[in-house]
């Protein structure tokens, strides 16, 4: 039995030990509502699975939300945007059109980390006591330079470490970047939809422009942005969601 128990250990352990040279699991959060479209029910997905998730084609996803979880196949819509199909039974257990506090996780699809790194979360690239603006010279490097105020770097050596130059830089390719600079985050994104809400001490904020996101940090009440500096307010209507830096 001892022997028995000491060889689950060291599997356990070997697990673990692997997920961590491997990657990572995130979550997504957002409120949503079960609809009924296109002949079946479904749930709206706000965000870009593709640029966010890093996730192209077939996407299966855990879903819960009140004390319903279950597993299914995300629907596609088309350029990055999919429903979730919500069943008969499911169905049973919940309202139409009611609001509701929906968990997401890609199911199989760990994040993959940047590399060998001399970084971890007990001895970071720096303790974040303070953020010092960094400006992106042309449009396109918000991501980047999110990345360097938050690590304490130049906007070319977040560059460098992120291996991504303009509008190459997403929420994935970021918190691959903060694991391996050891800064620890929340294991989920929240997504606000211009909903009102109180941040974090620090934040990674996406903001919607256009068909893009565009990047900036929060800390303690005060909006530092890529392009328009230091601001003191954010209109939060413009928020899509964030992550928060754990300092």
């Amino acid at each position: 039995m001892a022997e028995c128990l000491r060889r689950m250990k060291v599997r356990n352990n070997y697990e673990i030990q692997n997920k961590e040279r491997q990657g990572y699991d995130m979550k997504y959060e957002f409120e949503g509502t079960v609809e009924f479209r296109e002949n079946e029910n479904a749930i709206s997905v706000p965000f870009n699975v593709w640029e966010v998730c890093e996730k192209v084609g077939d996407a299966p996803v855990r879903v819960c939300f009140d004390d319903v979880c279950f597993i299914c196949d995300l629907l596609p819509k088309g350029q990055g945007y999919y429903d979730i199909p919500v069943s008969q039974d499911t169905l049973s257990k919940v309202e139409l059109g009611k609001k509701y506090l929906i968990s997401i996780e890609i199911v199989g699809n760990v994040m993959a980390r940047i590399g060998d790194s001399p970084y971890s979360v007990e001895h970071p690239i720096r303790k974040i006591e303070g953020v010092e603006l960094v400006t992106q010279p042309w449009d396109g490097l918000c991501g980047q330079s999110c990345i360097a105020m938050i690590a304490g770097t130049t906007l070319d050596e977040a560059c460098d470490i992120m291996k991504c130059r303009e509008w190459q830089a997403n929420m994935s390719k970021m918190i691959a970047t903060l694991e391996y600079l050891g800064i620890r985050h929340a294991d989920k994104i929240v997504y606000t939809l211009g909903k009102e809400v109180e941040l974090p001490k620090c934040t990674i904020i996406m903001e919607r422009m256009g068909r893009y996101s565009h990047y900036l940090v929060g800390y303690e009440g005060k909006y530092y942005d890529p392009n328009l500096g230091v601001i003191k307010e954010f209109d939060m209507a413009k928020m899509v969601g964030y992550l928060e830096i754990v300092v």
